[in-house]
């Protein structure tokens, strides 16, 4: 951990690790006659974090032998089930789908004990059932009624908030799921799927154009003991039927044959598809309710696949068989692995998300703006193109007509690549611009704007509250030596304000900074009170695009990033800045009147007004 400035002073504070989160979703629609199909959440419980980039997808296959006439033990399917439901928030568990089997005939007994099983999971993990050929008789999904249809039909999910819809017959259906902060479809498909069942499938991804989607279905791939799979005739044809010209399928999983296998085809479009089979019925207990578990890791870009048994797994350790403790859990290449997927390229080709369209300067301007600056063709007077530099002397206007407006100019002997023009922006920002500083240490470099000499901002005092916004990004990689970088700050001693309690009266009176650990600092000293109250966020992504908030309400300062407010937000009261009538900047922060470093990436829209503001009005409103 840094223990020095950018002036090789002592850090003025302490810092503690930290952590970060995130990104943005689309939404379901309803086919046929579907139930209206939800927000997809957490399910009933709510326990479920749909925003942590790390989830689970419970995939059971093949339980028929645990549900076969009067040799069927319902027990290891309810201890999975058990299990699922009361590690759902520690694993983080979206939802469960079953791969069809569920029963050895089919019949009226054995499907009522099966539907009764289920239960244990309705209003607590949604989930999905098809059929396999043991469960139902007939050809494809045309067959009309059947026991399995009437316990696992349409009706079964309509509660769920997942479910989106069926096709007429029944047989097949979709769940849209949200989890990672975006949402994902499960297709759960006959074992044999008719024409119009393909075409009902078609639709469904059709509506909804923008969402990965997962394929389960009974009978899709076989495998030798190799664990090398290869698509079966049915396979085949969902392939070439819906599979291949469909590159939101990118996972397609099936049960039926045994042993498990895994293989990976190339779409239409050029990327993967990973084709798993799981089916345990041959392992002792007829699979023991078995489950696989997909941990989905944005983050990583890895889904990391397990297999195991919790009805073993609740046993006593000293009481287990010699069987029972060797199919706890299932390690081989085939039940234990890794799959790397680097999410955002493979779905980049279908999850083009339309981002919303730049705003006017006139409808962001809330009651008490006094200033705000943005770096498009409005703010800057013909910005330029992407990569040009912006000359010193440059004005970026202040929109609110208040007279604040910012000059560029560079500091030291820095050159012109010191501050350039980008079309780079945040999402959710006003203007689709930004400006690129390429400031540094050794020896310092760097660009500022800053307000003329009698700019109304320099002398402000706020004593009624304030809220400083600003959007920036990173670079990535992050290279160099930047620590205590300042994002925007007012020049001047807080000495000459008559502050004494600071960490040295030669620091400005307010200043954003960025801090060795990418923390962001924010250091007021008070108009009103002899106080230097200094709030720290945690550490700052790379390579993103994130929203800074500074909100005051005339007594107490709280910062949020993303519009979730920090853990580290003083509690010392604070009315105001103490303001010397010196320029405002953005770009950099002095020491003893003297700029050093300038920041090191991109900002965006800047704005100020002269109250507290919710979180529903910033620049990027959050609810």
């Amino acid at each position: 951990m840094s223990t020095a400035d950018n002036h090789g002073k002592p850090a003025r504070r302490a810092l503690l690790q930290a952590a970060l989160a995130v990104p943005a979703a689309g939404a379901a629609a309803t086919l046929f006659d579907a139930a209206p199909a939800q927000a997809a959440s957490s399910g009933e419980t709510g326990r479920f974090d749909t925003v942590s980039p790390r989830f689970a997808v419970a995939v059971l296959p093949d339980t028929q032998y645990l549900f076969d006439a009067d040799s069927s033990d319902p027990a290891p399917l309810r201890e999975t089930f058990r299990y699922l439901v009361s590690e759902r928030k520690e694993a983080n568990i979206a939802f469960m789908t079953h791969l069809g089997d569920v029963t050895e005939h089919g019949t009226v007994d054995e499907i009522e004990l099966a539907a009764d099983t289920f239960r244990t999971l309705d209003g607590k993990l949604p989930y999905s059932v098809l059929a396999g050929n043991h469960d139902i008789n007939g050809a494809d999904d045309q067959r009309g009624d059947s026991a399995y249809l009437r316990a696992f039909g349409p009706a079964r999910y309509a509660s769920m908030p997942t479910f989106g819809g069926s096709s007429r017959d029944g047989y097949n259906s979709y769940h849209v799921v949200s989890a990672a902060g975006r949402e994902w479809l499960i297709l759960a498909l006959d074992w044999r799927v008719s024409d119009a069942g393909l075409d009902w499938a078609r639709s469904v991804l059709d509506s909804h154009p923008t969402l990965p989607a997962i394929l389960t279905t009974h009978d899709i791939a076989s495998s030798g003991d190799d664990g090398k799979a290869q698509l079966s005739g049915n396979g085949q044809r969902l392939w070439d039927g819906l599979i291949r010209g469909n590159d939101q399928i990118f996972l397609a999983l099936g049960g039926h044959y045994w042993p498990p296998g895994r293989t990976v085809l190339t779409n239409d479009a050029g990327h993967d598809v990973h084709v798993h089979i799981t089916n345990y019925q041959d392992r002792y207990y007829g699979g023991a309710g078995m489950i696989r578990l997909y941990a989905f890791d944005l983050a990583r870009g890895v889904v990391d696949v397990e297999t195991f048994s919790p009805w073993f797994l609740a046993r006593n350790p000293e009481k287990r068989t010699p069987l029972e403790a060797e199919t706890i859990e299932l390690t081989g290449p085939t039940d234990r692995f890794s799959l790397d997927i680097d999410f955002a390229a493979r779905f980049a080709g279908f999850d083009r998300s339309v981002p919303p369209p730049a705003r006017p300067a006139s409808a962001v301007m809330p009651r008490g703006t006094v200033a705000y600056w943005r770096f498009d063709s409005a703010g800057l007077g013909g910005a330029g193109t992407a990569g040009a530099p912006v000359a010193d002397g440059k004005v970026a206007r202040d929109l609110t007509g208040n007279g604040n407006d910012l000059t560029v100019s560079r500091l030291h002997s820095s050159g012109a690549d010191a501050l350039t023009w980008s079309e780079d922006h945040h999402e959710g920002q006003p203007a689709h611009a930004s400006l690129r500083f390429d400031g540094g240490k050794s020896p310092d470099r760097g660009a500022i704007l800053t307000t003329s000499a009698n700019a109304p901002l320099n002398s402000a005092k706020f004593t009624s509250g304030y809220t400083i916004e600003t959007f920036i990004k990173l670079p990535e990689p992050f290279e160099g030596d930047h620590a205590w970088m300042g994002i925007l700050s007012w020049e001047g001693r807080n000495s000459e304000a008559g502050k004494t309690t600071g960490w040295s009266p030669d620091e400005p009176t307010c200043s954003l900074n960025i801090s060795p650990e990418r923390f962001v600092q924010f250091v007021v000293y008070a108009h009103r009170q002899d106080a230097d109250p200094t709030s720290w966020s945690h550490a700052l992504p790379v390579g993103r695009w994130t929203h800074i908030a500074v909100v005051n309400d005339g007594h107490r300062t709280v910062i949020y990033v993303d519009g979730s407010k920090i853990a580290r937000n003083p509690t010392q009261e604070s009315t105001g800045i103490a303001t010397l009538g010196k320029p405002f900047v953005i770009g950099g922060t002095q020491f003893d009147e003297k700029f050093g470093q300038g920041f090191y990436g991109w900002v965006g829209d800047t704005r100020i007004v002269e109250r507290a503001l919710r979180p529903k009005e910033f620049l990027t409103p959050y609810e």
